[in-house]
């Protein structure tokens, strides 16, 4: 193993060498070329499109997570219509691809006399495609957890939708926010695809800057610099969430490969009743 982990070290440095000499030899890591980028009204630029990129990520997330409870209740409904509709909308999105959702939101309805802003456009995609998968993450949760918590609760006389609401969800979330926090690693890095309807996150800005400056290059390095800096400080918050929880409440991963079958695991039992 070290030997192995001492032999990736060399060949990564190497690589790593190579490219330096590369952009050297082109003339790439020039000082004018960089320089640019240490000017505060440079640096304000790429901030306010990190806030951009921010604002919608946090917006979509809010919207992901809202309709996502919203399709777990719906299939663990004991309603096969609610779960039918929860399942196609689940099925729908998980398959639309996220870019062309955001073309058809920008694009395609303002010919049907809907125009949503920029920002609107971006966050009405990523909670749409978003609120599939952590619709089945809000349901996996809700699934591992014993049968015991729901039965109890019937037990002491809750309903079907109380013991949802007051024991299960509860006691579920506990387990989910992990894997909530790293779903919204991938939807801040999403936030990316509004660079193609114009919206000025990021990327976009990093673009600007570079046509600007004439160092594409160097503008798109520190776009991804900044990226890696958020996404690591997500993923971090989103590991030690995982340690935390696992420690404390000793739950395992969840597994969102349920089939039909588990839709109604949570289901109340009849009261039994003894003959005369």
């Amino acid at each position: 193993m070290a030997v192995a982990s001492a032999a990736a070290a060399v060949a990564l440095a190497a690589v790593v060498g190579l490219a330096l000499r590369s952009l050297a030899a082109a003339g790439q890591l020039d000082a004018e070329l960089w320089s640019p980028l240490t000017d505060p009204r440079v640096l304000r630029f790429f901030v306010g499109g990190a806030r951009n990129t921010v604002v919608a990520a946090g917006a979509g997330m809010v919207g992901a997570v809202t309709l996502g409870l919203v399709l777990a209740v719906g299939r663990l409904s004991r309603t096969a219509a609610l779960r039918g509709l929860a399942g196609a909308w689940v099925q729908f999105f998980r398959a639309f691809p996220l870019l062309l959702l955001l073309l058809f939101l920008a694009f395609g309805l303002p010919a049907y006399g809907i125009d949503l802003a920029l920002l609107w456009t971006v966050v009405a995609a990523l909670s749409l495609y978003n609120s599939a998968v952590l619709g089945e993450i809000f349901r996996a949760g809700i699934l591992s957890l014993d049968r015991g918590q729901a039965e109890a609760a019937y037990a002491v006389g809750l309903g079907y939708w109380s013991t949802l609401r007051l024991v299960v969800v509860p006691q579920a979330l506990r387990r989910m926010v992990p894997a909530i926090v790293s779903q919204l690693v991938t939807l801040l890095k999403d936030t990316s695809l509004g660079y193609f309807v114009l919206y000025e996150e990021l990327l976009r800005r990093g673009v600007l800057a570079g046509q600007d400056f004439g160092n594409t290059l160097q503008s798109l390095l520190m776009v991804a610099a900044m990226y890696v800096a958020m996404n690591l400080v997500l993923s971090r918050v989103a590991r030690r969430l995982e340690v935390r929880q696992r420690r404390r409440y000793r739950a395992g991963g969840i597994d969102v490969t349920g089939g039909p079958e588990d839709l109604v695991a949570v289901e109340p039992q009849p009261a039994s009743t003894s003959g005369t």
